[in-house]
């Protein structure tokens, strides 16, 4: 046998250490490809972030606006034409939420989430499958125009009478074509109608099929008395008329509520007691700054709203020292209530008139 020779050996060496080298520039190949790869999801993940929009909302406190003072062109938020008007001091400041909604991206949401101020939630949760921000507006407004109407009457007939008028006509009822929105009802199957809740009341044990005496007034004309026909109603077994009726202030002055740029219907309270104010003796905010928030019927009874915890932070910003809060947003409001804020529960029109008179004595008030 013939041993190696040294320039055997140095060539087996060089050869090995070519191979080595190949697998070295493999492991590297695989290393660049791991961070091509981790690169370009990198990249994918920053594009996702930056520039998909996500489908969140983002709510947060929103404007402030006393009710007892002026709207942003200049005109008083509540007008009163054709009846005295006392003097007030104070505030009386509706509260709002904020809500931005589009080009939310994924950072564009953790950063709002992160800053303490905002809270998210799903888009779903404002906006019904395929309604547009338009149609979301439109509603807005006709809550707030609701609740204006509302307020009116709750607030106008602690003192004077109200009136009721039909609302709505369903078409092909018994009513239809021969009652129109704004005919006010007086009597109806015998009995006076006072307030809109009577008119259902009267037609108790009526049949369908059944005839009734309806007696009305339109715009302009002498009132009169017809006779209806009642067909099913849908909901009970009484006779239906096709109609819904409405309390309206029976007065012979106008009030007028100003306010643009606002939605929804959580102002009533706030609107009603300003009518309270101007129109009675009294001067409830006894300058101090009060806000609040509320839905409010005709009846005057104060009901839930969304956005509590918002509207708590919103009002103690604006400078607010006490806020009128429903009853049942109590406890969410006790949460969210920063600190020198005078938490005010109420449940009526008039038990808010009461705790804010309490305010001004230095009485006690009704806390969460």
């Amino acid at each position: 046998m013939t041993e190696p020779s040294e320039e055997t050996t140095a060539a087996r060496s060089r050869a090995g250490s070519a191979s080595d080298q190949d697998r070295s520039e493999r492991r590297l190949t695989r290393r660049g490809w791991t961070l091509l790869v981790s690169g370009a999801l990198f990249v994918a993940f920053a594009l996702v972030g930056f520039f998909i929009p996500v489908p969140y909302v983002a709510i947060s406190p929103g404007p402030t606006y006393d009710t007892l003072g002026k709207d942003a062109a200049g005109q008083s938020v509540i007008q009163v034409n054709g009846h005295e008007v006392f003097q007030t001091s104070g505030e009386l400041r509706m509260t709002t939420v904020s809500l931005r909604d589009g080009g939310i991206t994924l950072f564009n949401a953790l950063g709002l989430w992160a800053s303490g101020r905002y809270a998210l939630a799903p888009r779903e949760e404002y906006f019904k499958p395929g309604e547009t921000n338009e149609q979301v507006r439109q509603e807005n407004i006709q809550q707030l125009q609701d609740s204006q109407t509302a307020a009116q009457v709750a607030a106008l007939r602690r003192k004077f009478p109200v009136k009721v008028l039909t609302k709505t006509i369903v078409s092909g009822s018994p009513a239809d074509k021969v009652l129109a929105p704004g005919d006010r009802l007086t009597v109806v199957n015998g009995k006076t109608v006072a307030e809109a809740t009577d008119v259902r009341a009267a037609l108790n044990g009526t049949k369908p099929g059944q005839t009734v005496q309806i007696t009305f007034k339109s715009d302009g004309q002498a009132e009169r008395t017809v006779p209806l026909t009642l067909a099913q109603r849908p909901d009970g077994p009484e006779g239906f008329m096709g109609l819904t009726a409405v309390d309206r202030a029976d007065v012979p002055f106008d009030v007028k509520i100003s306010l643009q740029d606002v939605g929804g219907p959580s102002a009533g309270l706030m609107f009603a007691l300003a009518i309270v104010d101007k129109m009675e003796q009294g001067d409830l905010a006894g300058g101090r700054h009060i806000a609040g928030t509320g839905e409010i019927s005709e009846k005057g009874v104060v009901g839930a709203i969304g956005g509590i915890s918002f509207k708590v932070v919103g009002a103690r910003e604006a400078g607010a020292s006490d806020f009128l809060v429903p009853a049942h947003n109590c406890a969410e409001a006790k949460t969210a209530a920063p600190d020198g804020l005078n938490l005010i529960k109420v449940s009526t029109l008039d038990e808010a008139i009461v705790q804010l008179e309490n305010l001004k004595a230095g009485r006690p008030t009704a806390s969460c």
